[in-house]
């Protein structure tokens, strides 16, 4: 499966110096999510996951209004009575594709360039960084049609900004703004809205340059963390920084640091 050669409806996709950055494109429905992008999300997050040249991930939206605003609650309503079976493919596609990006060695930033609203909020929860621009806002929504929420979000969010403040978001559909979104813990880092892409770019090429399968590893742990023992956890972290340190980029990165010389890392 090759990125490049791939064209998308939903989706655009570049790569450049280990980097893939993709962009949620349906501006004119504020890149609302519909059948089509949950399968082309799946299509592009196994691609990501299965190419080792890729070391970084970027996830934005198009357009200058939204970063992602939620499920497509038009083409859900057209479905009719089959609106239940038919979430049922978009999630099960979604929740696929959240769990390649999660698990891939490569860290995935989140670059929220606007609105982020359901889905979208999901989508700033499962990215293992996230940067925002000074003109987005945040807000669960789903409570406002009658809905839960989806995509990773109850898994996630609580983790990221504790329980209280997740059910806070989720009940009353409180709209966060950017320096709210900092301050919650919700994102690393605010910055001008003309500054995001270059900004994350900079972050994603620090990343791409870096030990790769550590990063993988690492992002395992944690998710691990929060159903195990104390002494499971420290088993695990037991295991893998053994295994850490047999790979070509643990060898290179402690022999470096015996020779005070900066380490140059290849992701194997």
């Amino acid at each position: 499966m090759s990125l490049a050669a791939t064209r998308y409806e939903t989706l655009s996709v570049e790569i450049a110096d280990h980097i893939a950055t993709i962009t949620l494109n349906r501006p004119g429905q504020l890149n609302a999510l519909d059948h089509q992008m949950a399968k082309e999300l799946l299509d592009v997050a196994i691609a990501c996951d299965e190419a080792p040249s890729i070391r970084a991930v970027i996830i934005t939206g198009a357009g200058d209004k939204a970063f992602c605003a939620g499920g497509d609650l038009h083409s859900f309503h057209a479905k009719g009575e089959d609106i239940a079976a038919h979430l049922k493919l978009v999630t099960h596609l979604l929740h696929a594709a959240i769990s390649r990006f999660s698990r891939m060695d490569a860290p995935v930033i989140a670059a929220v360039n606007g609105v982020a609203a359901g889905a979208g909020l999901s989508f700033v929860g499962f990215p293992d960084l996230a940067i925002a621009s000074d003109q987005s806002r945040f807000i669960s929504a789903y409570t406002a049609s009658g809905l839960t929420p989806d995509g990773s979000s109850t898994y996630f969010l609580p983790r990221i900004i504790g329980q209280r403040r997740y059910m806070e978001l989720v009940m009353t559909n409180r709209m966060l703004s950017a320096d709210e979104a900092l301050e919650w813990g919700l994102v690393n880092k605010v910055t001008a809205h003309d500054d995001l892409m270059a900004e994350t770019r900079q972050w994603a090429l620090s990343l791409a340059s870096g030990p790769t399968k550590a990063f993988g590893r690492i992002k395992h742990m944690v998710h691990q963390s929060f159903n195990a023992s104390l002494e499971g956890q420290m088993e695990l972290e037991t295991q893998l920084i053994a295994e850490s340190a047999k790979t070509k980029d643990g060898l290179a990165g402690v022999n470096a640091f015996v020779n005070k010389k900066k380490p140059s890392f290849t992701g194997e």
